[in-house]
């Protein structure tokens, strides 16, 4: 049995478990990342990245059937190519994910395949055990180690996953034919980003979802205008309604689903994409022996990412909070500056979210309800996209930029974009909150014509009754 002594050992190669590779060799750590699958985790090769491309895939086809509407004329109906598809898609994948391992190797890292776990303590620090894909073993001693295993898609009683009738998201990002009728259970993110998809692609989707309303805790004016457009697409939407079971009739699969009022009703499909939620990969790493403190199977951690265990961190997924890449990013950086003896700790005043439906939507800060709870009194102004040049000359008027602040001191509390580029303004509402910036401060800036990023200026000003061109309420 090989054995390999190191200053620190990250398991995992996600978001989280890279980029902290990364830094630990940019700081002299000598270090090795473990990954059982494939460098990049399920964000770059079953997450993040490949279901980016097939959305933009997806609303490149539905804008090129409104053509028209610019005075372009195709000279034939457009198709869909699912195979080509995925290979566009995969392509994507490889190339970053090959990225990963040259990075690695470029900052004085290693990247190491196979199962990782934490096998014991010693005067020495840990033994991480590494059991490669043909059954041998390597023995790795440090004295760090960072946890870095995500998280996976949770399952529901009934619907087990086989990626043939019942899909999870990575089973429904590889998918070779448009099915013709997909029952979407659970109406987060993840459903409404895959279920719009195949809406566009030519799928006859029904969302099923328990609560009262899709993407429960995002800022509900955003919702409603994706609400809308579901309903414009067709897209069926059943609220407080619970998945029971299926049954496969050879031809379909019967989903039978209890409503709001208690009664039963069926929904026909040729496949069932299940996304109600995902739990961390805690199992298995070793963690109960070393006293590890979880609570619901994620690590608890403290600002420095370290557990009550010293030596052992946690990053991304695995130590909850927000499931979110870039989250994970951010505290992959801390644990490594920690390792490395820098003063460094996850203090982020905000951590941007995004939806990436159709239209996108984009949060950071708090919500306006959540602001009035923490008794604030707010100044909030909103500017329609509609009213937007740059909006109205690229064909894509839905949705509106809203920024939160505080009545007497100013400062902006949160800003939500639903609309086209959400993802890519709302770095402009993270800088600002991070910063303490107050309502004049963007105000005053002065934003590029004819630009996407007006409106945020524009809703800044709605709030201070200086709107230019929307109405000042």
């Amino acid at each position: 049995m090989a054995q390999t002594r190191v200053d620190a050992v990250v398991i995992g190669s996600g978001p989280g478990g890279y980029v902290c590779g990364i830094r630990l060799g940019q700081l002299g750590v000598k270090s090795i990342v473990v990954e059982k699958e494939s460098p990049g985790g399920v964000c770059l090769n079953v997450g993040c990245i490949p279901s980016k491309a097939l959305i933009h895939a997806a609303k490149t086809f539905e804008k090129m059937g409104k053509a028209g509407e610019l005075g372009i004329r195709l000279s034939a109906k457009p198709t869909v190519d699912m195979a080509g598809m995925q290979e566009w898609k995969g392509g994507i994948v490889k190339k970053l994910t090959g990225g990963v391992k040259q990075l690695l190797e470029a900052n004085g890292s290693e990247i190491a395949l196979g199962t990782g776990s934490v096998k014991g303590a010693g005067a020495d620090g840990y033994a991480v055990s590494v059991v490669k894909a043909d059954g041998s073993t390597e023995t790795m001693l440090t004295k760090n180690v960072v946890l870095a295993t995500g998280s996976r898609p949770i399952q529901i009683p009934g619907f087990d996953v086989d990626q043939k009738r019942v899909l999870d998201s990575t089973g429904a990002l590889a998918l070779t034919e448009v099915p013709g009728r997909l029952t979407v259970v659970g109406g987060g993110y993840i459903g409404l980003e895959l279920g719009m998809v195949y809406a566009k692609l030519g799928s006859k989707v029904t969302v099923v979802e328990a609560l009262d309303t899709i993407l429960a805790g995002i800022e509900p004016d955003c919702v409603q205008v994706v609400a809308r457009k579901l309903r414009k697409m067709g897209v069926e939407v059943l609220l407080q309604a619970r998945a029971k079971s299926w049954e496969d009739k050879g031809d379909r699969a019967v989903v039978t689903v209890e409503t709001k009022d208690g009664s039963a009703a069926t929904i026909d499909a040729d496949k069932i994409l299940v996304t109600v939620g995902r739990r961390p990969n805690s199992a298995g790493l070793g963690l109960e022996q070393l006293g590890v403190v979880l609570d619901r199977g994620f690590v608890v951690v403290d600002s420095q990412q370290r557990t009550n265990v010293p030596g052992i961190y946690a990053i991304g997924d695995l130590a909850g909070g927000m499931l979110l890449a870039h989250k994970a990013s951010r505290e992959a950086e801390v644990a490594a500056e920690v390792i490395a003896g820098h003063k460094a700790a996850m203090d982020a005043r905000c951590i941007p979210a995004v939806v990436f439906t159709d239209p996108e939507i984009a949060s950071t800060g708090l919500t306006e309800q959540e602001a009035k709870d923490a008794g604030h009194t707010l100044k909030v102004g909103k500017f329609p996209f509609a009213a937007l040049g740059r909006a109205l000359s690229v064909n894509d008027t839905d949705g509106f930029a809203k920024v939160i602040g505080d009545a007497d001191t100013g400062e902006i509390l949160g800003i939500h974009i639903v609309g086209n580029g959400a993802s890519d303004l709302i770095s402009e509402g993270a800088l600002a909150i991070e910063m303490g910036a107050v309502l004049h401060d963007i105000a005053l800036t002065i934003h590029p014509h004819p630009t996407l990023g007006e409106s945020i200026m524009e809703a800044a000003k709605a709030a201070l009754g200086e709107a230019i061109h929307a109405v000042n309420r």
